[in-house]
């Protein structure tokens, strides 16, 4: 913990050099303005940069599991938009300020401003703010980030206008992080990811805490967490009735998931074995959250396709405030019904005693499977309601390259190819059965109600 302490230190020793740098190095108030500073008239890079280093942040920074770092994507994002808003007034909108309680700084009628640099103060700001327990490592890296576009940006307006653009940012970002603190449900949840004093219903068929190490409920009250535009509305159909009859359907779901977890790992089905790794995202510290994997596939697309950077923004806060809202609804339900996952069922009911999934091998032969209910899939509401809007910028049969994981050796991370969004949606939620931590119906269950989330999001007034 000291070493952390004297990282951390030395982190904001950096940045205080940094400032006073780029203080004594910006540009003469007396030279020409230099380029106008309009949002549109940069590229998208900046943002696919901030966003990769978002996905290095949450996967080392403890308790960022998917709902809490959807959340953070969201508040992180939404305040990115707004930072730059003023400077693409003539065709956005500010959504911000459509939000109840939520108070935005004013920028300054008739004095100038640089939006990028502006977008690069509010991204640093809220990383502060977000992830105050990150690792001293990460945070370096963010302020080295700032100091590269900085050095860039102070030459191309008036040092009055570099500072006045900052200080925006930095305003905005904060603006931004009192809103959250007022989400009690959700505000700083990182700190608190299991409920230890959460006594899940008991009956046949629900769920409780599972082998092998039998962590507490993951987030049980997360569905009071606040959205952006889904509502209590969005619920997904009641489960497939319980029954231990063979024959059922819920007996079929879990015989299903039994015998093709049985046969991967005896060396059948290797198209099983290598969808159910591509898509896992599921172990701590391995690869970033299930939440976060589909701001890597938009960092993707986004460096393929190259939109203009008021276009950026606007594509990354909608995708955070649609992952927000697609964990916070599909936690809400999956507390509500309470299923039990298959793991429970096919060693109880199926006599599969020794029976266990593929998720997160610790290399001693032990499995994982989430610490929470199964009904409807976390996996599949989260690429559902992604898929709405990446389609949605897009097109609905943009294909692409999925590269997220090329070149791991810890699992197949081979790139696959897909011919549109919601086909990566689909293949994204039906992984979780070969991977044996869901029943079929969980996955079309979080399908539809991620849809439903992701059409939400883009309903919001973003254009003009």
């Amino acid at each position: 913990m000291q070493q952390n302490i004297y990282v951390q230190r030395i982190a904001g020793l950096f940045f205080s050099g940094i400032l006073l740098f780029l203080v004594s190095c910006s540009k003469d108030p007396n030279e020409g303005p230099g380029k106008s500073g309009k949002v549109s008239e940069y590229d998208s890079e900046l943002a696919v940069r901030w966003n990769e280093l978002y996905l290095d942040l949450e996967r080392h920074t403890p308790g960022y599991r998917p709902p809490v770092s959807g959340r953070a994507l969201a508040y992180i994002s939404l305040a990115a938009y707004e930072s730059v808003w003023p400077g693409m007034a003539e065709s956005h909108r500010s959504v911000g300020r459509t939000f109840a309680g939520l108070e935005l700084p004013e920028a300054a009628p008739g004095l100038s401003y640089h939006w990028p640099s502006s977008l690069v103060a509010a991204y640093v700001r809220s990383l502060e703010l977000f992830f105050p327990t990150g690792p001293g490592d990460q945070r370096v890296k963010a302020y080295r980030l700032q100091n590269e576009y900085f050095e860039v940006f102070k030459q191309e307006v008036p040092f009055d206008a570099f500072q006045r653009s900052t200080d925006f940012g930095r305003r905005v970002a904060e603006a931004v992080y009192q809103w959250s603190a007022t989400d009690e449900a959700g505000h700083e949840a990182y700190l608190r990811n299991h409920d230890a004093g959460y006594l899940p219903p008991a009956g046949p068929g629900l769920w409780q805490p599972t082998a092998p190490d039998f962590t507490p409920a993951l987030l049980p009250h997360w569905g009071l967490t606040r959205t952006f535009a889904a509502g209590a509305e969005d619920t997904v159909a009641a489960p497939l009735p319980y029954s231990e009859q063979p024959g059922s359907s819920l007996y079929e779901q879990a015989e299903e998931v039994e015998t093709m977890v049985s046969r991967i790992k005896a060396g059948e089905l290797p198209e099983e074995r290598w969808i159910a790794e591509f898509w896992s995202d599921d172990c701590a510290a391995l690869t970033f959250t299930p939440a976060g994997r589909w701001i890597a596939i938009a960092n993707q697309v986004v460096a393929i396709e190259n939109p203009p950077l008021n276009q950026a923004v606007e594509l990354y806060a909608r995708l955070g405030m649609a992952l927000n809202d697609a964990g916070v609804r599909c936690w809400q339900e999956k507390y509500r019904f309470n299923v039990e996952r298959p793991l429970d069922y096919i060693r109880r009911v199926q006599g599969q005693t020794d029976w266990n999934t593929l998720m997160c091998p610790d290399g001693t032969g032990r499995y994982f499977t989430p610490p929470f209910p199964a009904y409807p899939s976390g996996h599949a509401t989260f690429g559902a309601a992604a898929a709405e809007v990446l389609a949605s910028f897009f097109g609905s049969n943009y294909g692409m390259t999925d590269r997220c994981h090329e070149g791991r050796a810890e699992f197949n991370g081979t790139p696959r190819t897909f011919d549109s969004f919601h086909a990566m949606a689909e293949e994204n939620a039906w992984s979780r059965i070969p991977l044996g931590v869901h029943f079929r119906m969980d996955a079309e269950a979080g399908l539809r109600l991620g849809y439903r989330v992701g059409q939400k999001v883009n309903g919001l007034e973003w254009r003009k």
